[in-house]
Formats: structure tokens, C-alpha cells, sequence
């Protein structure tokens, strides 16, 4: 299990709540701006959490009252002009767990980066969005921008880098930046539910569909993969139970893990 880091400037904590594993950015008094430290971290901590098979499903939030008011300032001459950014986003996005943003006050450029990596967003009613690249005089990196047009097309990609306004839940719902919207007091409950929820399924229809989902958007050649998964299923344990589980009216026990099967290629090797 990947430990919290503590020293220096900024932290990025892991906890456990069973099969969920809780990552939070700090950077106390800051609303947990991303330091180039932070930026390093967030791979680390996420490669760890790939490879535990006790985590089912990853949070990613904020501590305090903010998710993340983007990337230090102190710090931007540096990181805007390195893959820092961009190997965190790809770290998240990649993750074979479910990953599930849980957002209140600010989530701002960089913290808006690492948010839209994530498959789902939940944010807290007083939540403001934004990218700011437009006023720093710098350029969005490639991977965050195909991302968000991915997301919510190319006028409202525009919109929000061209202005560089930062917008609210109500709006942030409606153009698909985030997933569902709950009252302030309600974010750290409602998204432990919907963890818990996806971490009793069967991983293995999760994974493989965060898989060929994430596959789809990019444009690539998908029939190997869905093939492979296909096989994977049939040969393991989920679909019998997920069966069985039904006949029997009782909630199913998934017990699949991500181990590879003998003689059967990863699922990922075509991607």
C-alpha cells in the first residue's frame, strides 16, 4: 500500500475505508495547489494503488474546503513547460480501479486537470470550475485538452480556455464536466456510496469497460480487446456467481482479480 507523504512542500495522503482507497491533495492555506512536488507524487501514489489488488476503487479529493486551486504559482515557471502535468493526468486516467472525483470549492486548471482524468466527478453544491491558461500566457497541455473536448466538446472547450471564466456546479452539470451534483454536506457520503456501490460489481466488466470506453474515445481499434475481455470473463469466476447470485436472489460475491490467466494475453497489450 502506497503511504502517505508527508515531507516537504504540499502532501498527497492515502487512506483506506475497506475496499475504497481515499487519495487527498493538501497544500494547507493554498486550497491545494498543485507544487511541483505534489506533481510528482500523484504518479507514485496512483502506480501503487494500480497494483494493490485490496483497492477496488480509488476517491480523488481535496482537504479542506477546496478539491484543488491548480498548480502553485510559485512553481509554474517550472512544471507549465514539463510533462509533470501531464504524467499525473495520465497516471489517474490510467488506472485500472475505477476513480471517482469527489469536488468541492475550487477546482481549478491543474485540480480541473486531474478531475477530468478521473471517470466520474461528484462535486459539492458551490463548486467553481475553471481554466486559466489564457491569463498566465501559457498553453493548455495536449493530453488535458483532447480530454476536456472529449468530455464536453469543442465550443465549451473553447469557451472555457478563450474566457478563462470560472463557472458553477448548475453550469459545470449541464455541459458535462461533472456527473451529479449534492448539497455541500452530502459529498463525502454520496461518494463513499457510489465507491462502495461499484467496488461489490464485478471488477472485471469495470475494468474492461473503463478499458474499451477509454479505447473508443481515442479512436483506436477496439474488437482485440473486447475479444480478449470476452474470453477473460468466461474463464473466470464472476460470471457464474453473477448467475448463481440472481437464481438466488442474494447480492453477488465477485471474486475476480486482475491477475493475468495463463497462456491468455493482457487485455491491454493492443492498446
Amino acid at each position: 500500500m502506497t503511504p502517505s507523504a508527508t515531507s516537504g512542500t504540499g502532501e498527497v495522503g492515502v487512506e483506506r475505508h475497506g475496499d475504497v482507497a481515499v487519495v487527498r491533495l493538501a497544500n494547507p492555506g493554498k486550497h491545494n495547489a498543485l507544487t511541483v512536488r505534489m506533481w510528482r507524487l500523484v504518479p507514485e501514489v496512483f502506480a501503487g494503488l494500480a497494483t494493490d489488488s485490496s483497492v477496488r476503487v480509488v476517491v480523488l479529493t481535496g482537504a479542506g474546503p477546496s478539491f484543488c486551486a491548480g498548480s502553485d504559482i510559485n512553481d509554474l515557471a517550472e512544471h507549465h513547460v514539463s510533462d509533470l502535468p501531464s504524467a499525473a493526468e495520465t497516471a489517474i486516467a490510467t488506472c485500472p480501479k475505477a476513480v471517482v472525483a469527489a469536488v468541492q470549492g475550487y477546482c481549478l486548471g491543474g485540480g480541473l486537470q486531474l478531475a477530468a482524468a478521473c471517470d466520474l466527478r461528484i462535486a459539492a453544491v458551490g463548486s467553481t470550475f475553471g481554466v486559466p491558461p489564457a491569463r498566465l500566457g501559457i498553453v493548455y497541455p495536449l493530453t488535458a485538452t483532447r480530454r476536456l473536448l472529449s468530455m464536453v466538446g469543442p465550443a465549451a472547450t473553447k469557451y472555457l480556455i478563450f474566457t478563462g471564466d470560472r463557472i458553477d456546479e448548475t453550469r459545470a452539470l449541464h455541459i458535462g464536466l461533472v456527473d451529479e451534483v449534492v448539497a455541500a454536506d452530502a459529498l463525502w457520503q454520496r461518494t463513499m456510496a457510489v465507491a462502495t456501490q461499484i467496488a461489490g460489481l464485478s471488477q472485471l466488466t469495470i475494468q474492461a469497460t473503463k478499458q474499451i470506453v477509454d479505447a473508443l474515445v481515442a479512436g483506436d481499434e477496439v474488437a482485440g480487446t473486447v475479444d480478449r475481455w470476452t474470453r477473460r470473463a468466461a474463464a473466470g469466476p464472476d460470471v457464474h456467481e453473477g448467475v448463481a447470485s440472481f437464481l438466488a436472489r442474494r447480492p453477488p460475491r465477485f471474486t475476480w482479480e486482475a491477475d493475468p490467466l495463463p497462456g491468455l494475453a493482457q487485455p491491454h497489450e493492443d492498446r
